[in-house]
């Protein structure tokens, strides 16, 4: 069996940590590369574990380290932790494309990326329109394979606190298939189970397709 390399950017996310204890545990792949602004503890010590440390405003200072089969892009914020919509930009924007295109340049094959539901460029909400620009900008990068994910709110136990997201967690527990919460572990297993089937061209895995497409990946 083909064994592959990742790289890994959010891993102290929420969608990220489950990425990363996913593909540590997957013989699929023989080494992670993870690019972190936080060192990742007794994580980074792991046998495939290669840590990065670095600003992802530098991110081309270290290309020639970010080669990889497969891309895995977890980052993502909110405006009010990152104080104005110019920082949230940079970070659910600016950094995941680069990333990509440093990536693609190096010759990665596949690129995952956790978008949200109703990302749209064209929307009014500036949250959504700008997962919607990023999904069109990595389309026009033309990547052998890409997979959009699009949970909706995002379940499981976060490292910092999220009152608001963990209200609507619960609030929306009963609510049609299409706005449920999506457990992170579901949402890391689908990006990294279509990454292995590596599908030509663009795959979008909207929030309600997620748990199944995550129950195939398992198996």
């Amino acid at each position: 069996m083909k064994r592959y390399t990742a790289i890994l950017a959010g891993a102290t996310g929420l969608v990220g940590g489950e990425c990363l204890r996913q593909l540590l545990a997957s013989d699929a792949y023989s080494r992670v590369t993870v690019v972190t602004r936080r060192d990742l503890g007794a994580a980074a010590r792991h046998a495939k574990v290669r840590q990065i440390l670095t600003d992802f405003d530098g991110l081309g200072a270290i290309r020639k380290q970010l080669q990889a089969d497969h891309v895995f892009c977890a980052l993502g914020t909110t405006i009010r932790k990152a104080g104005s919509q110019e920082k949230f930009r940079q970070v659910d924007y600016d950094y995941p494309l680069r990333l990509a295109q440093l990536a693609r340049m190096n010759e990665a094959q596949h690129f995952s990326i956790v978008s949200a539901l109703g990302a749209d460029r064209k929307s009014r909400v500036f949250y959504s329109r700008v997962k919607g620009e990023v999904e069109q900008a990595l389309r026009a990068m033309d990547w052998p394979s890409l997979c959009i994910v699009r949970p909706s709110v995002i379940a499981g136990e976060r490292p910092e606190s999220r009152p608001l997201e963990r209200l609507a967690e619960h609030a929306l527990r009963f609510a049609p298939a299409k706005w449920r919460p999506v457990a992170a572990a579901d949402i890391a297993a689908a990006m990294i189970g279509t990454a292995l089937r590596a599908p030509a061209g663009i795959t979008t895995i909207e929030s309600r397709a997620i748990p199944t497409a995550a129950r195939s990946a398992r198996g």
